[in-house]
């Protein structure tokens, strides 16, 4: 059976608005694991971890064609972008910031996933995705200009966010590009597998010099949870979700992940400024907007 054109695509939309809130929910807590680990054996043990609980995924489906030249390039930037760089960016700059104001610089996410789906996948941008973006990109200038909940953040700490959101961008747009000849328990395998080649040389060098008695069973506990979510979890369903719709309309759920980065950080006792409060109400406008079902005419 064919879907209505017109059809809500439901369940792509929770898809994708749970992975995006569970990696929100991470980037908070990730404030908790840079204390606890240096920040490459951190992502070391992320990817290692993962890479285990997702053999079963690296074999290839019956139905699947084998992986050209193109797809395993793919593969790898999406992976170098997505997820080493990514994670690279994000934990340094959580080093130099407060989580509620790293939740906002995230928001921009949907505003870099437009640029980036337009130029690189030629998708037209309806006025409805337009105007969720531009809540997005308001929500960050809100905050941007007030100086109210963001004495923790530096110049470099911003500056290294906001590289992340880029980074996050090209994985949107790459794993549109994926999603058309893989399944999501493939992609968010070999890619994970990727991340722990590029990591594994880093993270060796840290873990020399390492205490590995330092951590608590808590920070043991956090960093499975993290291995968990930002590996095989997220990405699965991320992955499953961006095979309904378009890369630019996908982007808008990003705007999940400042949130529930915001709202763990209220749980470790950091403040949200009025301004700020107004800043993540834009971003949920924005996915209404760009979600709303469209009114069809009769006949």
């Amino acid at each position: 059976m064919h879907r209505h054109p017109h059809a809500v695509p439901w369940r792509a939309y929770l898809l994708l608005a749970a992975s995006t809130s569970l990696v929100g929910s991470y980037v908070g807590l990730s404030k908790l694991l840079v204390a606890a680990f240096p920040v490459f054996l951190l992502a070391g043990l992320r990817f290692g971890f993962a890479a285990v609980l997702m053999l079963p995924w690296l074999k290839k489906p019956a139905g699947e064609a084998p992986l050209d030249a193109r797809s395993r390039g793919l593969l790898f930037l999406e992976s170098f972008l997505g997820n080493f760089l990514f994670s690279i960016c994000m934990l340094f700059g959580l080093r130099q910031s407060s989580a509620v104001v790293a939740g906002v610089i995230m928001a921009g996410i949907p505003a870099a996933v437009a640029l980036l789906s337009r130029a690189v996948l030629g998708e037209r941008l309806n006025r409805r995705t337009l105007a969720g973006i531009a809540c997005a990109v308001a929500g960050i200038a809100l905050v941007a200009t007030s100086r109210q909940g963001g004495a923790e953040t530096t110049p470099l700490g911003a500056l290294l966010l906001v590289a992340a959101v880029f980074c996050e961008a090209c994985y949107v747009v790459i794993g549109k590009k994926l999603t058309a000849g893989l399944g999501p328990k493939r992609i968010s395998a070999l890619i994970n597998l990727w991340g722990l080649v590029l990591v594994s040389p880093l993270a060796a060098w840290q873990a020399l010099s390492f205490d590995f008695a330092s951590p608590r069973a808590l920070d043991w506990a956090l960093l499975a949870y993290y291995a968990a979510t930002a590996s095989v979890v997220t990405v699965w369903l991320w992955m499953a979700g961006l095979r309904g719709l378009p890369a630019a309309q996908a982007g808008v759920f990003m705007v999940f992940l400042p949130i529930s980065t915001a709202l763990i950080g209220l749980a470790l006792g950091e403040s949200l400024s009025a301004a700020q409060a107004l800043a993540y109400g834009l971003a949920l406008s924005g996915v209404l907007l760009a979600t709303w079902p469209a009114r069809t005419r009769a006949g």
